[in-house]
C-alpha cells in the first residue's frame, strides 16, 4: 500500500522504515521542507535498534504530491505541527483514502474529520494512542527506532467506520491494534504528556544545562510517584466520562515487558536492560512545548466537563509558563476551532462517536 507520511522527524522515519520493511511504500513529506534532502537525492532510509537495515523511501515536495495515489495518510508528527500539516492536507485528500493520526492530542482527528466533513467526503479518521514506533532520528536520512510496541489502542472517527480503520491498521503494521470505543477513550488513554511533565519538570536543569541523561534512570521512586499521582488524575476523569482506561502501570507492562509494579521500579528495570534512551538535552522540546498546550491542557479541559479537576495537570501548564515566559495553555490552536471549550461532555461523546454528520461542521 502507498502510505502518505506528513513528518519528516524520529516519528515518521521510524514509521516509515517499519512500513517499508512489512513490503510497503511509504512518501513522507517534510512541512519545513528542510527535512530527507539526502532521501529526495536518492539516499535511502537507515534504522537500526529494534528495526535494522536499509529501506528505499521516497520524499515529496509538496502535501498534495505526497497524497496522491495514497491508500492512506499518515500524519506523524508534533501536535504543534499538527494544524498546519492538516491545512496543507485536507484540500487534497479524496474519498477512499484513510487518515490516521499518530498519536492522538488535542483532538485533531476531530479538526481533520471537520475538514473532511466540509468537503463531502467519505474519509474515516483513525486516531492511535500512543504511536507504533519510538526512537530518535539521527540522521537526515537515519534513525534509531527504540520500539516497536506490540499493543497500540485505536478508534476510527466515525465509530460506524471501526472496521474499516481497524483492517487499514493491520494490513499496514500487523495484528497490533486494540479497538476502542471512540476517539475520547484514545485521547484519555494516551499517557505521554502526563508522563513528560513529571520527567521533564524533575530533570529541567539536566535539559537547561544541555547535559545527557538516562531519562528512565532519573525516573526515581520520587518521579514515578508524581506519575502516578497525574495518573490518578487522568484515571478519574476517564471513570467520570463512561470509560475504562490503562493505568500507567499497565501501560508500561504491555508498552515495555517489565514486570508491573511502582513506577520508580519499572523504570529501573528499564534501565537495566538499557531500554529508553536519553531524556532531551534542551528546553526546546516536544515534552514541554507540544505537550503542555497540546496534552496537558486538554486534559485539564476534560477534568471541568466531568467535574474533576486535573489540578496537577494545571499546575505543570503553570510552571512551564512561567519557566518559559509563555502561555502555554494560550498556544494550542485546534480547540477553539473544534469548539471543545463550549461543548458539554454529552455533545462531545456524541461528536467522536458520529463525526460531524449529527453537528454541522461550520
Amino acid at each position: 500500500m502507498r502510505v502518505a507520511i506528513l513528518g519528516a522527524g524520529s516519528i515518521a522515519y521510524g514509521n516509515a522504515a517499519l512500513l517499508a520493511s512489512l513490503g510497503h511504500e511509504p512518501v513522507l513529506w517534510s512541512p519545513s521542507g528542510k527535512s530527507g534532502q539526502s532521501i529526495v537525492a536518492g539516499k535511502p532510509l537507515s534504522a537500526m535498534g529494534s528495526l535494522e537495515g536499509t529501506f528505499k523511501v521516497t520524499m515529496a515536495t509538496s502535501a498534495r504530491d505526497a497524497i496522491a495515489g495514497a491508500d492512506a495518510v499518515l500524519v506523524a508528527l508534533p501536535a504543534n505541527g499538527h494544524r498546519m500539516a492538516l491545512d496543507a492536507a485536507a484540500p487534497h485528500l479524496a474519498s477512499g483514502q484513510i487518515v490516521i493520526i499518530s498519536s492522538h492530542t488535542s483532538f485533531s482527528g476531530l479538526y481533520i474529520a471537520k475538514k473532511i466533513a466540509e468537503r463531502g467526503l467519505d474519509i474515516p479518521v483513525v486516531v492511535w494512542g500512543t504511536t507504533v514506533t519510538a526512537g530518535r532520528r539521527t540522521g537526515d536520512a537515519s534513525v534509531n527506532v527504540s520500539t516497536i510496541r506490540s499493543k497500540v489502542d485505536i478508534a476510527t472517527i466515525p465509530a460506524s467506520a471501526g472496521a474499516r480503520g481497524l483492517k487499514v491498521c493491520q494490513e499496514l503494521f500487523g495484528d497490533r491494534f486494540v479497538e476502542r470505543s471512540d476517539a475520547l477513550a484514545i485521547s484519555l488513554s494516551n499517557l505521554n504528556p502526563q508522563n513528560h511533565l513529571g520527567i521533564a519538570l524533575c530533570n529541567f536543569t539536566r535539559m537547561e544545562h544541555g547535559e545527557t541523561w538516562g531519562q528512565n534512570e532519573n525516573n526515581t521512586d520520587s518521579v514515578g510517584r508524581l506519575l502516578e499521582a497525574l495518573d490518578a488524575e487522568r484515571l478519574a476523569i476517564a471513570e467520570a466520562a463512561g470509560y475504562k482506561v490503562r493505568t500507567i502501570r499497565e501501560h508500561y507492562n504491555l508498552s515495555f515487558h517489565v514486570e508491573p509494579g511502582p513506577v520508580g521500579e519499572m523504570a529501573r528495570q528499564l534501565a537495566a536492560r538499557g531500554n529508553g534512551g536519553n531524556g532531551p538535552d534542551s528546553i526546546d522540546t516536544r515534552y514541554v512545548l507540544e505537550d503542555a498546550p497540546f496534552g496537558l491542557h486538554p486534559t485539564v479541559l476534560l477534568g471541568k466537563l466531568t467535574d474533576r479537576p486535573a489540578t496537577l495537570h494545571q499546575a505543570g501548564i503553570d510552571v512551564f509558563s512561567a519557566l518559559y515566559g509563555r502561555d502555554f495553555a494560550s498556544e494550542n490552536d485546534l480547540l477553539d476551532d473544534i469548539g471543545l471549550k463550549t461543548m458539554s461532555l454529552a455533545e462531545l461523546k456524541t461528536l467522536v462517536r458520529d463525526g460531524w454528520s449529527t453537528r454541522s461542521p461550520q
